[in-house]
This record gives structure tokens, sequence and C-alpha cells, in this order.
């Protein structure tokens, strides 16, 4: 095949795409906020969602992050928002992994504490983002109502997202939100005996 012919196919190829994706844009009527939900047993859901978070604070949103879980280690993250971000609204459990605290009472107070703080942001129109980071455990562990979670979700302020990172979540959790990913694991240097990198991990 000629270099012409295949420019041209290439073109007509590009052309059709084109189309496609302009149809499929001018079809997008609604106007209102999103509920995603990042899942998986891959790396990079919370580092998906705070991408996210830099994404919204570029247009000067307001946002809040509430981690589940996550909080006995600083993060890159934490250190970033609270040095830099100071309007971002941000609270951690602060428990660490339920692994390591073995103390189920201790993790269940934890948790409702944390979701003390996180249903009012869901209920605060003023809030463009609400990230709810690794809150799928606290329905997989049986840590909170998951019927709370879903209606405080399924109610927020119609012009509000919110994302949803952890691994599972179920399937009335996934059949509420507007967008599910699943983020795959392949490979993972962990299992090849690298340590948890500073800046990439966590």
């Amino acid at each position: 095949m000629s270099k012409t012919s295949k420019d041209e196919k290439h073109k007509a190829a590009m052309q059709k795409q084109k189309a496609s994706v302009d149809a499929s844009i001018e079809a997008a009527t609604t106007e209102r906020g999103v509920a995603l939900l990042l899942t998986g047993d891959g790396k990079g859901k919370s580092s998906s969602a705070f991408g996210m978070v830099m994404r919204a604070l570029g247009y000067g949103q307001k946002v809040g992050v509430i981690q589940f879980i996550k909080g006995e280690q600083l993060s890159g993250e934490e250190i970033y928002l609270k040095e830099h971000c100071p309007q971002v609204t941000f609270y951690q459990m602060g428990t660490g992994f339920t692994w390591d605290t073995q103390d189920r009472s201790g993790d269940i107070a934890a948790a409702e504490r944390t979701w003390a703080v996180a249903k009012p942001l869901l209920q605060d129109a003023s809030f463009d983002l609400v990230v709810l980071d690794e809150l799928t455990y606290m329905i997989a562990f049986k840590y909170l109502a998951e019927d709370d979670i879903i209606e405080a979700i399924r109610k927020r302020p119609p012009g509000q997202s919110v994302v949803v990172t952890g691994r599972g979540g179920g399937k009335a959790l996934q059949d509420i939100m507007d967008t599910v990913s699943e983020v795959r694991e392949i490979k993972h240097a962990y299992r090849a005996g690298i340590k948890a990198r500073r800046g990439v991990d966590y």
C-alpha cells in the first residue's frame, strides 16, 4: 500500500471516529454532578481520585476529601493538601488499616466518627466535589450501614459530584453510580519484593 493510500485510509478512519465522538457529545444534554466508583484490585484508585481533586481545584471548585482506613502513615497527598490547599476540607479516619488495628469495635467507632464528617458534605451544595476514599471497605466490613451511604449519595445536591474508591463495594453501590471503573492488577512491584516508593505508592 502506498503512503498516499495509507494517509487516505487513516484520514477516513479518523473522520469516522470524530463523527462518532461528536455525536456522543451532542447526545449528552443532562447537566448535573456525577457519581463515580473506582474499584478493582489494581493500584491507582485513590491516585485517580486525587487527580480529579487537582482538576477541580484548577477550576476553583470547592472540594472535600474524606479518607477511610488510611491515616497512620503520612501520604504525599495529605502533605500537599495541608501545605498548599488549605481551602480543601480534608479528614482522615486515622486508624490505619483494619488488619493492623485488629479492633473491630474501635474501627466501627472510628468509621462512624468519619461518616459523621463525610455525610454533611454530601448535603452541602457549596461542595462541587467530594471524595470518599476507601469507603467501600466500610460497607464490606459492615462498619457503616449500606442503606445510609446509598441514600446520602443519591440525595446529594444535583450539582455535586462524588468519587468513591476501594475494592468491591457491592451491587447496590454500583447500581447508583453513573460511572464505574475497575482497576485490574496485571503486575505489582510489591509482589516482586520491591518496597513501596514514596511519591508513587504513598
